[in-house]
Formats: structure tokens, C-alpha cells, sequence
């Protein structure tokens, strides 16, 4: 007699288990970092991306790439994720995160394929990776802090090692040494939202400024506005959150008058009201006046005729920034505008830059915020170039909490495989394999940079294999000279902290999808289109389900 099959889950449910679906899992993976492997080093190649309403994105940088790239895979999702927490903790070295992760799943293949049970492995794997930030921590080089030139030093060359890979390496002495300076101005939390990042178009690169304080663009102006000075010595600044126009009283009142003094009268209580604020803002001694609502055009010519400068409808986080810089707070009524509510600072001006106007605040006694204002041809340009301030920005703030740093360009990944596969012959069993697979997985970085830079890779990984084991432990790709170079040396320097967060996010993410053993998939997900309940809207009326 035939036992009755049971069926557990929907019809059409994919399910799969065992050996076969994690191997389509790491299959999964290596198709993801093959799409971000040639953007790695000095010499990595740029994606193009153009999402679905046609907006084009050149970039460099592995997070950004895979953010665009509109992945279902379930196990592939996790290479993403790694490469933007990396991109959120380090700033950099999102391209490495993932090629590791890859590559540790590509060695372990064959592991799987023969039937190695996964936990042994996820052990063997968790080992290595601890013994590797470990030999981080011992090898890496701390910066005297003391000496605030060393230390600058260091953070410059940290930038320009950030740089080197994107867009705009050529200028990468020019960048980081604005880096390191905007950084440097920040106070001791280093917080990233007080470094202002405009672009405008045209000009060369070179043209990119720093400013100590705040800049922004000219907001729209009413008539009036040019006979205002553009120009001032420690001016006061009043920064409202009050509408200054005139309001047709209109929203819901309803008055009724009898004669034309009444009506008049009316009219003349509202200019009246207008009046006042205005009056008390001159008052109050401020000479510059930013409101985040809109300033109407008899306040603008009220302001020109007094010889004060007002913008309106300035951005919330520009109003916030010129707060944190020049003092004050922000009013929402203009009744208690003292001395210790207005801001100061020691030169405001507006200039043109390029087609633009911009109003900067200069000298700002409270500065703990900097604008870096970028030029450039092409929009796509400036915005990867600001992606590549952005780790370059990430990578110095890192650098000064955590003040370790360790040689690039594959130096150090090839001592820790040295490392590893030495010790991994200490020992008996299944694991001196697996740790030997590490070891060997931690290659794929030096190996990829003379793949990018079109060298022969084999030759050149024989060369850093002996030299490692003569003692060399700074030396890695020189890309400059297809060679092997001691990159300590060569002052390709990046934070250990960074090398240490990709190796872990790595280890983990190939762990994680190790320790899966079985799939299933809802029908539902697996097609296209919106499903089939979504009826709501069309003149169906549904109750709420409550």
C-alpha cells in the first residue's frame, strides 16, 4: 500500500537542500565579484551603471556598485550587505570585502563537492580568522601622536593610498592634503555631517576649494536684493525659522466690514505686523539675516535699504552647519533676538564660483565644520568624486581614532597567508587543509592588482611568495614598475582597522552562507509583478482588515 504524500508547503514552492544548492550558492557569489573585481587598485577599471530611469552612475567604488546592481540572489545579497557595512564602518576597501568572501567560498569548493561536513570548516575558517587579526595587531606600525607633523604626515599618505584607485588619483596629492585638512578641523566626535560637500559645475579639478566655515549656494532672491551689500566685517547673523512676507490673511477668517477705514485698517494691521519683525530684526544689531522660510520682497528691500544682507529659504542642514560654526541658535519667532541667540564670524561674502553664486562665511570662532566646494566637467565626475572624498574622508577619520596602520597593495594579505600557511602545517587533521585554503584565498588581492594592471600575475605572487619568506614582510605589487616593492616604504599605508573589519566581514559572510543547507523559496517571490491581491484603489472598496 502506497503511503499518502504529504504536502507541507504551497504548491510550487522551490525547495532545495543539501550539497548542490550551496554550491549554486557560491556559484552565486563569485558571479558578484566578478562584477566588482576589475574596479580594484590603482589600476581597477569603472562601472557604468544606468538604472530604470535611465540615470547614469560612473563608478569605483565596490559599495556604490553593488547597491545599483538589483540583486535577487538570496546567498548574493549577502556580499552586498558586507560591502556596505564595510562602507559604513571603514569607508573603504569595500571591492576587497567582497573579492575575500568570494574567493574564501571558491577555495572551499571542492571541500563542499567532496562532502566535508560545512561546520568543520565554519570552525576551521573562525580559527584563521581570529590568528589573522591577531598578526594585524602584532605587525601593524602605531603613529606617535604626539608629533602633530608625523601625524599629519601619515594621514595624508592614508588619504592618497584611499584615492589611488579612483577617478581622480592624479590629483590625489592636491585631494588628500584637503582631506586631511577638513578632517583636522572637525572636533573630537569627527562627525561626517559637518563636512558640507557642493559641487559645481565646470572649471578643473583644481579648482575644488576648502573653506573654514560654511558655504553655500545664493538661495532665490526677491527684487532688491542686489542693493544689498554683498560684503562684511564680523558681521552678527540671525538665523530665523520665520516666514517674512506679507500673508494674505485668507486661510480661514472671515471678516466683514462695513466701511473702506475698516478694510483699510485691516490691511494696515498686517503691513503693520510685517513691519515690526522687520524692525526688530534690524534692532537687534544682526547684519546677516538666513531664514529657512522665504524672505518676501518688501523685507528685501526693508534689509537693503538698512544695509543688511538676507537670504531665504535657506537649506535646514546649511542653517545648521552655519549654526555649529558661527554660534547662535535658531529663532522660530523674532521676539528674543539678544546678542546670545545671533551668531558671529569674521568675514561673510558672496562669490561666484563658476555659474554659480555662493554665500561664505569665513573665520568662524566656533569652526568645527568645513565645506569642500567641488569643480568639474561632467556631472558623473564630480559626483564620483565625491564618493571618493567620501572613503578618502572615512579613512583619515579612522586613521586618527585608530593609529595603527599597516602597508597596501597587497603586503599584508600576502604575510598573513605566509603566516597562516606556515601554521596550518603545525597542525593535524582536516583543518591544516582548510587553513591552508584560507591562506591561499587571501591571495586573490595582490593577485587581482596585477590582474587589473594587466601584469602576469603568477610570476609576480612567486616573486612576493619568496620574499615573504626570506622576511620581507612590507613588500607588495609595485604597479608602477611591474614589480615587487616595499610598500612601507613606497608609503602605500592604510589603518589596520580597515584590513582587520574586511577580513572578519569576509569570514563571516562566507560562514554565514556555509551554514546554510537548504532553500526554499515561495512562489510568490519567484515571479515578477506585483501579486495578485493588490486590488485596492480600483473601486474595490475593502474593509480594513483591523
Amino acid at each position: 500500500m502506497m503511503p499518502t504524500p504529504v504536502i507541507l508547503l504551497k504548491e510550487g514552492t522551490d525547495t532545495s537542500q543539501g550539497i548542490p544548492q550551496l554550491i549554486s550558492n557560491i556559484n552565486a557569489c563569485q558571479v558578484i565579484s566578478e562584477a566588482v573585481r576589475t574596479t580594484l587598485g590603482p589600476r581597477g577599471m569603472d562601472k557604468l551603471m544606468v538604472d530604470s530611469r535611465g540615470k547614469a552612475t560612473i563608478s569605483n567604488d565596490g559599495a556604490t556598485i553593488l547597491k545599483l546592481l538589483d540583486v535577487v540572489h538570496p546567498a548574493a545579497k549577502t556580499l552586498v550587505d558586507i560591502a556596505r557595512s564595510q562602507d559604513a564602518e571603514v569607508g573603504d576597501g569595500t571591492t576587497s570585502v567582497t573579492l575575500l568572501a568570494a574567493e574564501f567560498l571558491k577555495q572551499l569548493k571542492p571541500y563542499v563537492e567532496e562532502g566535508l561536513h560545512p561546520q568543520t570548516i565554519i570552525r576551521a575558517f573562525r580559527t584563521a580568522t581570529g590568528l589573522a587579526v591577531n598578526k594585524i595587531k602584532e605587525i601593524s606600525v602605531t603613529v606617535k601622536k604626539d608629533d602633530k607633523q608625523e601625524q599629519r604626515q601619515l594621514l595624508e599618505k592614508c588619504a592618497a593610498t584611499a584615492l589611488n584607485s579612483k577617478l581622480i588619483a592624479g590629483q590625489k596629492d592636491f585631494f588628500s592634503e584637503m582631506v586631511v585638512d577638513a578632517v583636522m578641523s572637525l572636533d573630537e566626535l569627527l562627525p561626517l555631517k559637518n563636512i558640507g560637500i557642493k559641487k559645481v559645475q565646470g572649471g578643473a579639478l583644481e579648482d575644488s576649494q576648502l573653506v573654514a566655515g560654511v558655504a553655500f549656494k545664493k538661495t532665490f532672491s526677491y527684487a532688491g536684493f542686489e542693493m544689498q551689500p554683498k560684503r562684511y566685517e564680523n558681521p552678527k547673523i540671525a538665523l530665523l525659522n520665520v516666514e517674512l512676507e506679507l500673508k494674505a490673511e485668507k486661510d480661514n477668517a472671515e471678516v466683514r466690514v462695513k466701511s473702506v477705514e475698516d478694510y483699510q485698517a485691516i490691511v494696515d494691521a498686517e503691513w503693520n505686523i510685517l513691519y515690526e519683525k522687520l524692525d526688530k530684526i534690524c534692532q537687534s544689531g544682526a547684519k546677516v539675516v538666513l531664514s529657512k522660510l522665504p524672505i518676501g520682497d518688501v523685507a528685501t528691500q526693508y534689509f537693503a535699504d538698512r544695509d543688511l544682507f538676507c537670504a531665504g529659504r535657506v537649506q535646514e542642514e546649511d542653517l545648521r552647519r552655519t549654526m555649529m560654526a558661527c554660534g547662535g541658535s535658531i529663532q522660530t519667532s523674532v521676539g528674543a533676538l539678544t546678542d546670545d541667540v545671533l551668531g558671529q564670524c569674521e568675514l561673510f561674502e558672496e562669490v561666484q564660483v563658476g555659474g554659480e553664486r555662493y554665500n561664505f562665511f569665513k573665520g568662524c570662532p566656533k569652526a568645527k565644520t568645513c565645506t569642500i566646494i567641488l569643480r568639474g566637467g561632467a556631472e558623473q565626475f564630480t559626483e564620483e568624486t565625491e564618493r571618493s572624498l567620501h572613503d578618502a574622508i572615512m579613512i583619515v577619520r579612522r586613521a586618527i581614532k585608530n593609529d595603527s596602520i599597516v602597508a597596501g597593495g597587497g603586503a599584508i594579505e600576502m604575510e598573513l597567508s605566509k603566516y597562516l600557511r606556515d601554521y596550518s602545517r603545525t597542525i593535524p587533521g582536516k583543518q591544516q587543509l582548510l587553513i591552508g585554503a584560507y591562506a591561499k584565498a587571501l591571495e586573490i588581492i595582490p593577485r587581482q592588482l596585477c590582474d587589473n594592471a594587466g601584469f602576469d600575475a603568477t610570476n609576480i605572487l612567486n616573486k612576493l611568495r619568496a620574499k615573504h619568506a626570506q622576511g620581507g614582510m612590507w613588500y607588495g605589487v609595485d604597479i608602477n614598475n611591474e614589480d615587487i616593492a616595499d610598500n612601507f616604504v613606497a608609503c602605500v599605508w592604510e589603518p589596520s582597522i580597515v584590513r582587520i573589519n574586511a577580513l572578519t566581514a569576509a569570514s563571516e559572510a562566507a560562514c554565514l552562507i556555509l551554514s546554510v543547507d537548504e532553500t526554499i523559496k515561495n512562489p510568490r517571490s519567484s515571479m515578477d509583478g506585483p501579486p495578485g491581491g493588490s486590488g485596492r484603489g480600483r473601486g474595490r472598496g475593502r474593509p480594513h482588515a483591523h
